[in-house]
């Protein structure tokens, strides 16, 4: 193909992949993950590169190197990190935004977006509602309410019946939602099932969100390294894109489609089998439904793409 990826492609790929090569399982060293995606960034594939992933108590650290990795100021997504203890989150929690607020004052950072993940729930009784409320509460006070906020809902929001419930709280708190699709056990990989409820209760409650974990590669797939099947970014894109259409059963369908060539890109339109969306439809997806998601290597998904037909063969990636 030429070297001019299609504008439906351009629209389903831009900005999509925020690099966290700081996590599991690169976990790579500071100054590593920033030279990859220094290469990334001057690589002809870096229209599909977003943001910087750094936890908060790391953001020093990245910032002091990331001259010597050949950029100036750093784009980055910071994560709220903070230790997932219901009783002890909310300070925990407010100390940390703070400390993101000052970051906005350093000349060579920029912060983009925040990633906040929710404690699980201290009692039965409680819902999600009120921390998420609180949530909003001390973002307005740290003077962060004009940046992307995604927050992580723990799985067992979705175990007890509460998804729709705290998504419907991101919404009333202006927030986005963040969901975890892997990790580095069979557990950590959500159902079909689940993420397909997901999907469908964040386009129902108008709640924009991110992926992380376990999308290196775009369509889902059984991974013989771990032996778990693996979630595909291509098949959440398509489910964000289809999620309005009426009929029952399909979105746990797309993202349960391992066959790539199910998936088509024309000119004009995005397609699944037999039904399409146009240009528009999947630029308001990206927009409006599933802006992106994380991951640690960059190189995995434009490889991918390349094999499948939907990049140039001589677009380089970051190695």
């Amino acid at each position: 193909m030429s070297s001019q990826a299609l504008p439906t492609v351009r629209a389903a790929f831009t900005d999509l992949i925020d690099y966290a090569g700081l996590f599991p399982p690169a976990r790579l060293a500071t100054s590593d993950a920033l030279a990859e995606y220094a290469a990334a960034r001057a690589g002809s594939a870096a229209w599909m590169l977003g943001r910087f992933i750094v936890p908060a108590s790391r953001a020093a650290e990245a910032v002091g190197q990331q001259s010597s990795a050949g950029f100036g100021r750093l784009e980055a997504s910071v994560i709220a990190d903070v230790p997932l203890d219901p009783y002890r989150w909310f300070e925990a929690i407010r100390v940390r935004l703070t400390e993101i607020a000052a970051l906005r004052a350093d000349d060579e950072l920029t912060v983009g977006s925040i990633e906040v993940a929710l404690p699980p729930l201290a009692s039965a009784r409680e819902t999600f509602a009120a921390p998420i409320a609180q949530l909003g509460a001390l973002i307005d006070r740290a003077g962060l309410r004009d940046l992307p906020i995604y927050v992580e809902i723990p799985p067992e929001a979705s175990v007890r019946g509460l998804l729709g419930e705290a998504l419907a709280a991101l919404n009333r708190a202006r927030l986005r939602a963040k969901l975890r699709c892997g990790g580095l056990t069979a557990e950590a990989f959500p159902s079909v099932a689940a993420v397909a409820e997901f999907v469908e209760a964040a386009v129902h409650e108008g709640v924009a969100f991110k992926a992380t974990a376990g999308l290196h590669h775009p369509v889902r797939h059984l991974d013989a390294a771990t032996g778990f099947r693996q979630h595909g970014f291509l098949n959440l894109l398509a489910a964000a894109a289809f999620a309005r259409r009426p009929r029952s059963g399909a979105l746990a369908e797309i993202v349960a489609e391992e066959d790539a060539r199910a998936f088509s890109f024309t000119d004009a339109s995005f397609g699944w089998r037999g039904e399409r969306v146009s240009l528009d439809e999947i630029a308001a997806a990206r927009a409006a439904v599933f802006t992106g998601y994380g991951s640690c290597s960059f190189a995995e998904p434009v490889e991918d793409l390349t094999a499948l037909g939907l990049l140039a063969a001589s677009a380089p990636a970051a190695t």
